[in-house]
C-alpha cells in the first residue's frame, strides 16, 4: 500500500514541480529568434575549429564558415588534432585565404584533446587581436547570418559568452527515439532561462557553438582553467558566467552534419560524459539512477499494474511528462505520440549512464575519437 503510493504520487509530484518550478525550461522559449538591434561597428572574430579525423564533414562546417555573411572582420583557424584521414588537407581545399591550418601539437599532461586544440587556437588567434572568439566544432555546419546573430546577442547587454544548442541529426529510427530527449534531459539539467539569468547560479553552454568574448576568457584564466574538464562546454560557461552575462538557445541556424544511425552511436555519446557529469561518485550514480526509475519507469508500472488512486497518479504522471515533452518533439518536427515513449527513452539514459560509469571503471571513460580522457585531471597532478 505504501509503496503504491510512493509510486504513484511521488513521481507525479516531481513531474508537476518539473512543469510549474524549473523555469518553464519544456517551452523552449530560449531561443535565437528574438530581434536586437545590431551593433553600430562590428568587431573583429576569430573563428576556432578543433578537428580530429573529420574527413567526412570538415569542407561542409568550414565552407559554412567561409559564407558567413558578417560586416566585420572574419578569420578562421582550424587545429588539426593529428588527425590520420586527410582532415587537414581536405579543408585547405576551401581556398579561402581567411584560413589557417594548425597542425596540433602533442597533447600535454593534464588536458583533454579537444581543450588543448582550442588553447592552440586561442594562442594563434590572439596575433589578429579579435574581439571574440568563436569557438565551433568541425562537425557543425552555419547558416550564412549565424555570426552575425551570435554577435548581435553578445553586444546586447554587454555578454561574456553566447552558445548555441545545434539542431542535431534527426532522421534516422534511432535519432526519432533517442535525439529530442538528449536535448529535452540537457534543458532540464540546466534550464536555459536560469543558465540567462545572472542572478541564478546555473550555468552551462553547448559546444558546438560558443561565442566568447577575449578579454572575459582570459580573465577566467584561459582554456587552461577548465584544461581537464570532459564535459568542457558547461565548464567553460561556469567560468564565463563568472566574468559577466552569458546566453544559452536552442537555434536553426546552427546544424549537426553528424548522423546517429544506430542506438549504438547515440549509447556512446552519452556514455562519453555522463559519469563525468555526476563528478564520478558511485554514491551520486546510485541516487541518479533510483531517481530515474522513480520519475520515469514507476508512472508506468503503477499506471498499468495499481489500482485506485496509485493508479490514477500514475496516469496523470505519465500523461504531465508526455505534455511537457512536446514543444521538443515539435522542434524537432516528430508526433506527439512519441512523448508516450518517454518512459522507455528514459529507461535507455539509464543504462546509457550505468555504462559510462563502468567505461570509467574499466580505463576507458570519456573515450573521445580514441583517446580515454576520463583521467586527465590525475594525469597533470592538479
Amino acid at each position: 500500500m505504501i509503496a503504491g503510493i510512493l509510486f504513484g504520487f511521488a513521481p507525479l509530484a516531481i513531474w508537476l514541480y518539473l512543469m510549474l518550478f524549473r523555469r518553464g525550461f519544456w517551452l523552449l522559449r530560449e531561443r535565437d529568434t528574438m530581434r536586437l538591434p545590431e551593433p553600430e561597428t562590428w568587431p573583429p572574430v576569430v573563428a576556432v575549429v578543433p578537428a580530429r579525423n573529420e574527413a567526412d564533414v570538415i569542407q561542409r562546417s568550414i565552407a559554412g564558415l567561409a559564407a558567413q555573411d558578417y560586416p566585420g572582420e572574419l578569420r578562421i583557424v582550424l587545429v588539426d588534432d593529428q588527425s590520420g584521414d586527410g582532415t587537414a588537407n581536405l579543408a585547405r581545399l576551401q581556398g579561402d585565404d581567411r584560413l589557417t591550418i594548425l597542425t596540433g601539437a602533442e597533447r600535454p599532461p593534464g588536458w583533454t584533446g579537444k581543450l588543448w586544440a582550442m588553447q592552440q587556437g586561442s594562442d594563434h588567434a590572439a596575433r589578429y587581436a579579435p574581439e571574440f572568439l568563436w569557438f565551433t566544432d568541425a562537425d557543425i555546419a552555419h547558416s550564412p547570418d549565424n555570426l552575425r546573430h551570435l554577435v548581435t546577442q553578445a553586444q546586447s547587454g554587454h555578454k561574456t559568452l553566447v552558445s548555441l544548442m545545434a539542431r542535431l541529426s534527426c532522421k534516422t529510427a534511432a535519432e526519432h527515439f533517442l535525439i529530442p530527449a538528449f536535448v529535452f534531459f540537457f534543458d532540464m539539467l540546466f534550464p536555459f532561462g536560469a543558465v540567462n539569468d545572472p542572478k541564478s547560479p546555473v550555468a552551462a553552454a553547448a559546444g558546438g557553438c560558443m561565442l566568447a568574448r577575449r578579454s572575459a576568457l582570459e580573465a577566467a584564466g584561459g582554456i587552461a582553467a577548465i584544461r581537464h574538464n570532459i564535459i568542457d562546454d558547461c565548464a567553460l560557461g561556469r567560468a564565463m558566467k563568472a566574468q559577466g552575462p552569458v546566453w544559452l538557445g536552442l537555434t536553426d541556424r546552427a546544424v549537426s552534419l553528424r548522423p546517429y544511425e544506430h542506438i549504438a552511436d547515440i549509447r556512446h555519446m552519452v556514455a562519453r560524459s555522463a559519469y563525468a557529469q555526476l563528478s564520478y561518485s558511485p554514491l551520486l550514480l546510485a541516487g541518479t539512477l533510483l531517481g530515474l526509475f522513480l520519475v520515469y519507469l514507476a508512472p508506468v508500472l503503477t499506471a498499468l499494474f495499481a489500482w485506485g488512486v496509485s493508479q490514477l497518479a500514475g496516469w496523470l504522471a505519465w500523461i504531465v511528462m508526455a505534455i511537457l515533452f512536446q514543444p521538443i518533439l515539435r522542434f524537432y518536427r516528430l508526433s506527439p505520440l512519441w512523448g508516450a515513449a518517454l518512459p522507455l527513452i528514459g529507461v535507455f539514459y539509464a543504462a546509457f549512464t550505468l555504462e559510462s560509469a563502468i567505461r570509467h571503471w574499466a580505463g576507458r571513460g570519456g573515450m573521445w575519437k580514441g583517446r580515454a580522457q576520463a583521467d586527465v585531471k590525475a594525469e597533470g597532478g592538479s
